[in-house]
């Protein structure tokens, strides 16, 4: 019998609430008291018979609780032990006695007294099998909460197994199991006994369900989590470190900045759609991963592309004419077709970037052309060099898997340039190699082509860009080297060389004012006459370009410049007289031609990548071994033109004045000086033929006549390439007429009129008409 059994429960009594917890009856625990409210109903229990009221608040987070915030039901408790600790704190040990209801607060402050009413349990008079069973499940099920981990104090089972009370087992296994205050407070307030037992019961079977739903997911957990998710964990627990040290997350706010740059790149929906993709991807990864870094340059380089940032094309025609004609002297059908482009664009809003391809000589302006275009166009300009390219990734990227992948050189470029409609050249085309690595050449076709390059896709971005607004700019020295099916896809311009007049218009209004600037001269300190001008062109260089002239120009430039530097303060004008002293003896002699008519030397045109030649075609003949020798390093279709040559001279030895019989003791000797460079192409056809019957018949042949074609072994004469240019070697060498397949005579249109007033040009259709010419009747 308990003490409060002997005598009466006392009527008011001070009120503890508790948070996080509900007393039952026969149930001893340790209390930390640490609000003043409850150290003051403490000290009035133990002033009194140390009895006190414990009942649960319904606010947790409450540190001043209102009646309405306390229930109603509560458990009357008696203070073992009291102790005070030394940060005012005090730990006390209660029993729990009786349940009781709170009727009536009496009193709030300092501390709560309440008028109670003690709950009365019905007494069972017998246990049944029934209510035995009950039991016997409750504590059966308490054991395997404990066994699947719950945190319940060891030792409990072992008190279970001695209560053969309903009611105080319900109590009992409440109070250890750990359950929610409302949960808690609902088995308490349940007044019979049996009824208590039941719901504990329910309550029991619920928490085993959750417990072996927690122990399957753990299981699954800790079979799935590989050595990635493991160290994810831990460097999220890192990274809570880090922050908890005041570190700061900087990585969410470079994830943040990059959201903020792809809203402002004003990409296409499908490509901003990707990057917010791999921006998330970029999140949930750790900072120090490799990939990381992958994705991050990946997503700046998505942010960087000018996907809809475009300049606006000056479409003031005059204007863009003014420019061109600024820029670059002669080049007519350039210039005309940069303005046919301009007037589309300006009659119909908008048009596909042509693909234009410049073919000619070395330094006849190909490439600066292309910037006086971006210029008139009020484009950007970029450029790449495609010569010795063999790499197909240089034009479409590399894969992202890829250690130090990146884009290709059109991306590239199209970054560089800030804008989706420059004007891109792409020098020396002419040039690309190709090897195990790929055939840049055939990864051209798409970027040049303007029906599949609005979708071109490059391996690094894996995604759709639209070139079809860029203006491709290719260049090249000779044409038959570029793949056929790269060449139909662009618009072909021959850029032929100049004359020695062109250059000389453009030496005195191009090259002298760039390289007095480069030189930091200016007129009042020196000045070129026209004369030493043309003999610089004439005498100190041999090109159809004008990269030699400009530096010899810049050579006396730069003598000037040092004879200034010196203390000479006299103005310098460069004239023929003291040429020689800025640039030493001339490099070459003048093209004079023959000095005499020859027997066996015929001149001869040729089409270099450089300009036109003029070869010197000898032929002998004497008897001896039947047999056509060839010196002077010829190419096989050369040869085959000698050979072809000499069979027509055969077929016609009668009409030719040649004895058929001489044939089958002729030994004929063609050579062509300049042995050590290489020579090929047919278009000496005719010129060793006539060389060929000089030597046989002993006639000379006229030094003012040179002669181009091909022949076949009929005597047919067939059209030859390269005219202008071996039409300007022919004027260098002072030659006075040419012969040329009758083909080529619509091409006249293209040679300057002064030229064709100091070459004539005669016509051949066959070699008939060749030799007439040449040798008369």
């Amino acid at each position: 019998m308990t003490e409060l059994e002997v005598r009466e429960t006392p009527e008011i009594l001070p009120l503890l609430p508790v948070r996080d917890m509900v007393m039952y009856p026969s149930v001893i625990l340790p209390l930390f008291v640490g609000r003043d409210m409850s150290i003051n109903a403490v000290e009035k229990s133990l002033s009194r018979d140390r009895l006190i009221l414990v009942t649960a608040q319904k606010d947790l987070t409450d540190e001043d609780p209102l009646p309405g915030r306390i229930y109603s039901v509560g458990v009357v408790s008696q203070i073992m032990r009291m102790l005070r600790l030394p940060d005012g704190r005090v730990k006390v040990l209660i029993q729990g006695l009786k349940k009781a209801t709170i009727v009536e607060y009496v009193q709030e402050k300092p501390t709560f007294l309440v008028r109670i009413q003690p709950v009365e349990e019905p007494i069972l008079t017998e246990i049944t099998l029934e209510i035995e069973a009950l039991m016997r499940y409750v504590k059966e099920e308490m054991e395997k909460v404990v066994s699947m981990g719950r945190m319940v104090p060891p030792d409990i089972l072992m008190v279970l197994d001695t209560i053969d009370e309903p009611g105080k087992l319900a109590d009992v296994a409440a109070a250890n199991l750990g359950l929610a205050v409302d949960k808690a407070q609902e088995v308490l307030e349940i007044v019979d006994p049996i009824a208590r037992l039941r719901r504990l019961s329910e309550i029991l079977g619920k928490e085993i369900e959750l417990l072996n739903m927690q122990a399957k997911i753990l299981s699954q957990a800790k079979e799935e989590m590989s050595k990635t998710q493991r160290e994810y964990f831990l460097r999220e627990q890192m990274k809570a470190i880090r922050t908890e040290l005041g570190e700061g997350d900087e990585r969410s706010e470079e994830v943040e900045d990059l959201r903020k740059r792809i809203k402002k790149a004003k990409m296409p929906k499908d490509i901003e759609k990707e990057a917010k993709k791999q921006l998330e991807r970029l999140d949930a990864m750790h900072p120090d991963a490799v990939e990381s870094a992958m994705l991050r340059t990946y997503i700046e380089w998505l942010i960087e592309l000018p996907w809809g940032k475009s300049t606006k094309d000056r479409l003031d025609i005059k204007k863009a004419k003014t420019i061109l004609d600024e820029d670059h002297y002669d080049l007519d059908k350039v210039k005309e077709r940069i303005l046919e482009f301009l007037s589309v664009i300006k009659l119909k809003g908008e048009m596909k970037g042509p693909i234009l391809c410049f073919v000619g000589p070395p330094g006849v302006g190909k490439t600066s052309l292309g910037k006086s275009i971006a210029r008139a166009l009020g484009r950007k300009f970029q450029r790449i060099s495609l010569g010795g390219m063999k790499d197909e990734a240089e034009i479409r990227g590399h894969r992202r898997t890829y250690v130090g992948s990146m884009p290709g050189r059109i991306i590239q470029g199209i970054k560089q340039a800030g804008t989706n409609n420059p004007v891109f050249m792409m020098d020396e085309i002419d040039k690309i190699g190709t090897d195990f690595r790929g055939d840049p050449a055939s990864a051209l076709l798409e970027v040049l082509d303007p029906e599949q390059n609005n979708a071109f896709s490059d391996h690094y971005l894996n995604l759709p860009f639209d070139l079809s607004k860029v203006m491709f700019i290719t260049t090249a020295n000779r044409i038959d080297t570029i793949p056929s099916a790269l060449k139909d896809r662009m618009e072909t311009i021959y850029i032929p060389g100049y004359t020695e007049r062109e250059k000389l218009v453009i030496a005195k209004k191009y090259l002298v004012p760039k390289q007095l600037v480069e030189n930091g001269l200016t007129e009042d300190m020196i000045q070129f006459a026209d004369h030493a001008l043309a003999t610089i062109i004439q005498d100190y260089t041999r090109e159809a370009g004008l990269r030699n002239l400009e530096r010899e120009i810049a050579s006396v430039g730069r003598k000037v410049a040092k004879r200034i530097a010196e203390g000479r303060k006299e103005k310098v004008t460069v004239t023929l007289k003291n040429l020689q002293s800025f640039l030493g003896p001339a490099k070459y002699l003048p093209e004079g031609g023959l000095e005499e008519d020859s027997i066996g030397i015929v001149s001869g045109l040729a089409w270099t990548e450089v300009g036109g030649e003029v070869l010197y075609i000898e032929a002998s003949s004497r008897k001896g071994k039947k047999e056509l020798m060839l010196t002077g390093s010829m190419g096989d279709v050369m040869k085959e033109s000698a050979q072809a040559a000499l069979t027509y001279i055969k077929s016609k030895a009668g009409a030719l004045g040649i004895e058929g019989e001489i044939f089958d003791s002729l030994e004929m000797h063609i050579h062509i000086p300049q042995g050590a460079i290489p020579k090929d192409g047919p278009s000496a056809g005719i010129t060793m033929a006539v060389a060929m019957i000089s030597a046989i018949t002993g006639k000379p042949i006229s030094r003012k006549i040179a002669m181009t074609g091909e022949i076949t072994l009929t005597g047919r004469v067939l059209p030859i390439g390269g005219l202008k240019e071996k039409t300007l070697a022919a004027l260098r060498a002072r030659v006075e007429k040419i012969i040329i397949p009758e083909e080529n005579m619509r091409e006249l249109v293209e040679i300057p009129q002064y030229v064709k007033r100091k070459i004539k040009f005669l016509p051949a259709r066959t070699m008939d008409e060749v030799v007439r010419i040449m040798f008369g009747g």
